[in-house]
């Protein structure tokens, strides 16, 4: 490889196959499992600001093209990393707020160059203030302003027409999991008729608000961060609904599922969202037996009729994985079928040679 240096620092560097020809280039960072991460295929045509600036573009107007100046929807992804051909980027959305997060030094070394023109190309959408989000040790993550001014730390999107706070300065990811919105209308669609929710790692109830919405007569959410669950009751009073006629149960999910057996309690609507249970390759096994417990659990708690919604986020749990861990055998019992199987939305696009951007996992047994 032949590495080009920017200050004092070497990061670009061009791949070259055994027989010397041109692979591309790429960006370099040798603190990273992933050594180089290939930005630029074309030889003989330098990977600069320029070629971030046309990608970041064709992301953009790809977004435009999604959802335009429909007021339905004011949250989604701007650019998905290597799905849009930008490695380590990622550029999320909420309203007039855009919230930056790059992922790894080799890519965190070009923030002065890539800010500037992030704001160009924003600004022209509309976007007033962007953030870049970093995380800064012991699983805590912190935001600077680096264009426009200073926005509130919690802030109100549209998601198809259902109304929920962000908390930009502490939510996870960029401040909400964007890529649950199409999930999240398909359990609007669900609920319809139900008469008891539930929603599993609820956070901050984005689930459960769409839930409700459906129609579900009641919902509960569970969650051990009572904090999240103050979030989702402001986002219900948002969206028109007494949160006081639905229940926030502050608890360890296991323990909730093993109590409400006991109590002999039953949902014609359950919603699973779990963190990730498999950070690692190493972690995968323990994961899946994590996922059959659970899921174990959960079938012992549902009704006849019942719709249960099982989700992953774990990439390293593949789709024919995580399928296993719902099969007859694990829920025991076998009056259920798949009638979806769903991956991340389109503005999460992915590769097909990148299997880690096929992360998420949703299935719909009923």
């Amino acid at each position: 490889a032949v590495a080009v240096c920017f200050g004092r620092r070497v990061s670009v560097v061009e791949l070259v196959d055994e027989t010397g020809a041109g692979i591309g280039q790429g960006l370099w960072d040798p603190s990273s499992p992933i050594a180089v991460r290939i930005h630029e295929r074309r030889t003989g045509r330098p990977l600069d600001v320029r070629s971030f600036d046309e990608r970041l573009e064709r992301a953009f107007a790809l977004r435009d093209a999604m959802f335009g100046s429909n007021e339905e929807t004011t949250a989604y992804r701007l650019c998905n990393g290597e799905g849009d051909r930008v490695p380590g980027l990622v550029v999320d959305r909420y309203g007039d707020v855009a919230v930056l997060r790059f992922d790894g030094e080799a890519i965190r070394s070009w923030t002065d160059r890539l800010v500037p023109v992030v704001v160009a190309r924003l600004s022209a959408r509309g976007v007033r203030s962007i953030l870049v989000r970093v995380d800064a040790g012991a699983g805590e993550r912190k935001s600077a302003v680096v264009h426009g001014p200073m926005p509130p730390d919690r802030v109100l999107v549209r998601e198809r027409g259902m109304t929920m706070e962000v908390d930009l300065a502490r939510g996870q990811k960029t401040g909400a999991f964007l890529d649950q919105r199409e999930n999240r209308a398909r359990v609007r669609r669900l609920a319809e008729g139900r008469a008891r929710a539930l929603n599993l790692y609820s956070y901050a109830g984005g689930f459960s608000i769409a839930a409700a919405l459906g129609g579900a007569a009641h919902v509960t959410s569970v969650d051990v961060a009572t904090a999240a669950h103050a979030t989702a009751q402001r986002s219900f009073r948002e969206n028109g609904i007494d949160p006081r006629a639905h229940a926030f149960v502050s608890a360890d999910v296991p323990a909730f599922l093993e109590q409400a057996k006991a109590r002999g309690e039953r949902f014609d609507l359950v919603i699973s969202d779990p963190p990730s249970f498999a950070p690692s390759e190493r972690a995968r096994e323990r994961a899946l037996t994590a996922y059959r417990r659970l899921h174990a659990a959960i079938a012992a708690i549902l009704t006849e009729r019942a719709i249960f919604c099982a989700a992953s986020c774990s990439s390293h749990v593949t789709h024919d994985d995580f399928l296993a861990t719902l099969d007859d055998a694990t829920l025991g019992r076998s009056d259920l079928r798949v009638t979806h199987v769903e991956g991340p939305p389109a503005d999460h696009p992915v590769l097909p040679a990148w299997s880690e951007g096929r992360y998420l996992k949703f299935i719909v047994l009923s």
